[in-house]
């Protein structure tokens, strides 16, 4: 993109017809910056249709508006990751065949508006490493003393023949697991501690991996088991324009989009303008760090913006996030991101805008407002904005921005008022309300054991997690008798003998994606590491633990700043670049830690530096999941328990007997600043943008159909036709009343899209496994429901499958319900089944925060091709609501103070709601028992789009009947 002076005028001039007035000058001034975006492009994109000058009005009179006024936004761009990104693709495809059944062009089906599809969800932990831990003595480097390998076998160590080479002969494994030789610290570094490569198991073979060949092993897996998923992204990617698709291996979603997609300002149809995005992921929010605006929305709305629809929504409030205060130098930008959370989540900003400002936000690195952008959805905020300002401009200096671009950037942004200046008070915004926060107040933390709000001060958390065993049942206890809080279960790993209690740890995964994206806690991590090793401590072997960078730069990173062999010898190796832990792709632990756990009934822990840690989403065994700083999570997987008080308590005792406390080997601040300069710079960025110039050889090697519909292979168990279209007509029917409905489940609070649509594995004895089974597919190759979305058919039968999915209709944990007129007891989908072989509609009755969580849109068209017509709950997640109306589902809400138990529902009735013909928005509707109850619910239709996406049965219908003549 080439910005010049000309550009930037013809925007500008375009801006100042509208404000050129002086009363509207002084307006734009109080405006929030994040409202600025809005007026920009509601100003560029006005066409008397979509957007009207209404719109611009009332965004310029915002203050009197929010909460009332509707207007339309179009994103300068789409952001798609692959599990939501290929159904969107598989339902335009599926579009481009109703149009073409219709007599009309299918090449007419195509993004309209830019869209980047990032593959890098696939990745799965088939290889990790079972290595050495203690450290080396110089007596083994130097004579070369033998030790026992992870397959029990001696192997001399620091040898490059230890462990044999594994053939790979056995069906199903491509082989070559071969150990390469191994290396010795870096040069420049302490000669104190030698680091070596050890070796890793062949999950096939049980023969040992040379570490190098862990990632690679993996990514020839990922590529293996998802070959259909990626010939069919290789065909969007030819078929469809204004599309690019990034293939695996490159970089996460969250990543590419920081360090690569994003522009700050962007070129097209004559303008400059300012970037903004929607994606399909809630993590999308982390782009509004670098001054640009963007939320997630569901898979089915992003479609629809794809194809030209803008995103409607109502002017919110905008809350601005006062910093004060100096930061301590102890404290992360995990522990500031988690303080954030909890103070603005206290506050109940739910469905606003936050915009920070004040004098704590100059002491914030462009990472470090990333990551607290990215948690805007764990404290229910739209988007969590930070302007534009020299510290950005400065980031982007670092990231090889070109400075000419740079000039323009930074005048363009001046002229159009969205550069946010410190220095002139008196154009300070105005804002809905103002929420103070003082950084001097935060001190470490870590979050859970189940939700990311539950933060437990690091001094604290021995004791909470004793109170956690003693409590009930819920979001923090376990219940767990006072008798049995002090069990012990011995078992052997590797030959050895371990104790597993209450508390021990048992997967421990180093994060970069997301919260932890910043370079500085990945490189504490490193440093922390350096100096354990270096103290002598290790990390027992029967953890699980692992390194799952989000981009090839943080490895980057890791190796040339000397940490990543360090990293190694403690169990966390680079085994990929993707989603894996956080998703529910953790590598099995071994069976000994397995029958331990069970034994006992212990509470063991996972800890991991994501931001995703649901109960059970880690592994099913593992019952408490803290979420925390990449340091942290090494030094827990150190201690092998997080029943510890890290400030008065050791990590361990080194190889002299001696006490290592977490304070001996905490790296400073002043530390991790400077190997930070010194290493994240400007080649990181080059690489990375190679990279992406290259591609992969398999991506390139990759063959896929040339035509312009899809061939769909009947015989496919990835990519499905899915049935949204069938018997498209070219009008849209009336509303109508929901007769008869039975609750297909009843359910509580806190239901999340990990409850309605899981991602992880396919169990066995599923329904998904069932029809896999009848496609002659072993279990090794269900792979997971993330990586089937293509296939509604695996999808369906996998809605309401988690076994953590509380339903109130058959009193116990599981994926099964109540067929009420039977009364049988069935699996989710077979009692959906029933009902709509019956012509039964459904409906679902729920509590509060009814599809928390991350976006899902499966978690809605699951339910939709189950007959799910209606949700009645107490309160929705903003995305999920927006997903059910996308299906065609009414989200129906109790009234204020109202539920099921006030209203005496035991969830056996029938329900019949009253639709009128003539739906407005918010409406009240009045539902009916087969008991004789009645009680009203608000249809939560938020504007006119609503009510016209409901009446279509849905966004997609709505936008294929517009491309019909």
């Amino acid at each position: 993109m080439e910005l010049n002076h000309a550009q930037m005028q013809v925007t500008s001039l375009l801006t100042s017809l509208v404000i050129k007035k002086k009363k509207n000058m002084v307006k734009l001034k109080k405006l929030p910056f994040c409202m600025r975006v809005l007026l920009e492009s509601t100003i560029r994109k006005c066409d008397g249709f979509y957007i009207k000058t209404d719109d611009v009005s009332s965004i310029l009179d915002w203050q009197k508006q929010q909460n009332q006024a509707e207007v339309a936004f179009s994103p300068a761009r789409v952001l798609l990751q692959d599990f939501t990104g290929i159904p969107a693709m598989v339902d335009l495809a599926a579009m481009r065949d109703a149009l073409a059944k219709q007599g009309v062009d299918p090449n007419l089906v195509n993004p309209r508006c830019p869209t980047d599809l990032i593959v890098d969800h696939s990745l799965q932990i088939d290889y990790s490493k079972c290595a050495i831990q203690s450290p080396p003595s110089p007596m083994d480097e130097s004579h070369g003393a033998t030790t026992r390998s992870p397959a029990g076998r001696p192997s001399p160590r620091g040898s490059s023949s230890s462990g044999s080479h594994c053939s790979g002969q056995r069906p199903g494994h491509r082989g070559g697991c071969s150990k390469v030789s191994c290396s010795d610290a870096p040069s420049g570094r302490s000669a104190a501690v030698q680091i070596e490569n050890t070796p890793l198991l062949c999950p096939f073979h049980l023969q040992p991996v040379s570490e190098p060949e862990t990632m690679i092993r993996n990514q020839e897996m990922e590529l293996i088991r998802n070959k259909e998923r990626l010939q069919f992204f290789k065909w969007c990617s030819k078929a469809f324009k204004n599309i690019n698709v990034v293939p695996p291996d490159i970089n996460t979603v969250h990543q590419l989009n920081l360090e690569y997609l994003c522009q700050v300002v962007q070129e097209g149809e004559g303008f400059i303008y300012p970037d903004s995005v929607v994606g399909t992921d809630s993590h999308t929010t982390m782009i509004n760090g670098l001054g640009i605006l963007g939320w997630g929305v569901g898979g089915i709305e992003s479609e629809a913006v794809m194809l030209g629809q803008p995103v409607s929504l109502t002017l919110p409030q905008v809350v601005g996030c006062k910093l004060v205060g100096t930061i301590s130098p102890l404290a992360t930008s995990i522990d500031i991101v988690l303080g954030i959370t909890k103070h603005l989540r206290q506050a109940g900003i739910g469905g606003k805008f936050v915009e920070f400002f004040g004098p704590g936000v100059q002491q914030l690195s462009a990472p470090d407002r990333t990551t607290i952008a990215n948690m805007c959805p764990e404290y229910n905020a739209t988007v969590s904005f930070f302007p534009v300002d020299d510290i950005t401009l400065q980031h982007f200096k670092h990231t090889s921005t070109d400075h000419t671009k740079l000039v323009v950037l930074e005048d363009y942004l001046k002229a159009i008022k969205l550069f946010r200046s410190y220095s002139d008070q008196s154009e300070e915004p105005q804002y809905s309300e103002v929420i103070e926060m003082n950084l001097s107040s935060i001190v470490p933390h870590v979050s859970g054991p189940k939700r990311p709000q539950d933060r437990v001060a690091v001094t604290c958390m021995k004791e909470d997690f004793i109170n956690c065993l003693n409590e009930k049942v819920g979001f923090k206890g376990f219940h767990i008798s006072k008798e049995k809080q002090a069990t012990q279960v011995p078992f052997l790993h590797e030959g050895a003998e371990y104790n597993l209690a209450h508390g021990s740890v048992v997967i421990a995964a180093v994060i970069s994606c997301t919260n932890n994206c910043n370079p500085s806690v990945m490189l504490a991590a490193g440093l922390l590491a350096k100096k354990a090793i270096e103290a002598g401590l290790k990390v027992k072997p029967y953890i699980r633990t692992s390194l799952v960078p989000g981009s090839g730069i943080v490895t980057h990173y890791l190796n040339t700043s000397g940490v990543l062999p360090y990293l190694r010898k403690l169990g966390f190796e680079v085994v990929g670049y993707g989603c894996a832990t956080c998703v529910g792709n953790t590598a099995p632990l071994p069976e000994s830690v397995v029958d331990a756990i069970k034994q006992g009934d212990l509470v063991a822990c996972g800890v991991l530096s994501g931001n995703r840690h649901l109960e059970g989403r880690l592994c099913d065994c593992v019952r408490a999941n803290y979420l925390a700083s990449p340091p942290l999570v090494v030094a827990y997987a150190i201690a092998g328990t997080v029943s510890i008080n890290l400030e008065t308590e050791p990590l361990g005792v080194n190889s002299e007997g001696k006490d290592v406390y977490l304070r001996d080997i905490w790296p400073s601040k002043e530390e991790v600043n400077h190997t930070e300069e010194n290493i994240v710079i400007a080649s990181m960025f080059k690489e990375l943008r190679s990279r992406m110039e290259k591609g992969s050889s398999f991506w390139n090697s990759l063959e896929s159909a040339e035509s312009a519909l899809f061939p769909w292979d009947p015989k496919s168990t990835y990519i499905r036709c899915p049935s949204f279209f069938n018997k498209l007509s070219k009008e849209a029917c009336t509303p109508q009343s929901i007769e008869g409905a039975y609750p297909l489940l009843f359910l509580g609070d806190k239901v999340t899209t990990d409850h309605i649509s899981p991602a992880g594995s396919i169990a066995r004895v599923s329904a998904a496994a069932k029809y896999l089974q009848s496609k002659r597919l072993t279990p090794r190759e269900f792979n997971s429901y993330g990586a089937r979305r293509g296939n509604d058919a695996v999808m369906t039968r996998g809605t309401f499958a988690s076994i953590k999915l509380q339903n109130r209709l058959i009193g116990k944990t599981g994926p099964r319900t109540l067929h009420i007129p039977s009364g049988q007891t069935l699996d989710v989908f077979e009692a959906a089944e029933r009902y709509q072989r019956d012509g039964v509609p459904l409906i679902i009755l729920a509590g509060k925060e009814y599809g928390s969580g991350s976006s899902r849109d499966w978690a809605a068209k699951g339910p939709y091709l189950m007959g799910v017509r209606a949700v009645i709950a107490e309160s929705f997640e903003k995305i999920h609501r927006n997903h059910l109306v996308g299906m065609g589902i009414a989200p129906l809400q109790f009234l204020s103070g109202q539920n099921a138990d006030s209203l005496e529902l035991c969830g056996k009735e029938r329900f019949t709601i009253n639709i009128p013909q003539e739906l407005t928005p918010r409406q009240q509707l009045v539902v009916q028992t087969s008991t004789g109850k009645s009680f009203s619910v608000t249809a939560l239709f938020e504007n006119d789009m609503d009510v016209a996406f409901f009446r279509h049965g849905g966004i997609l219908k709505y936008v294929a009947r517009s491309l019909l003549p």
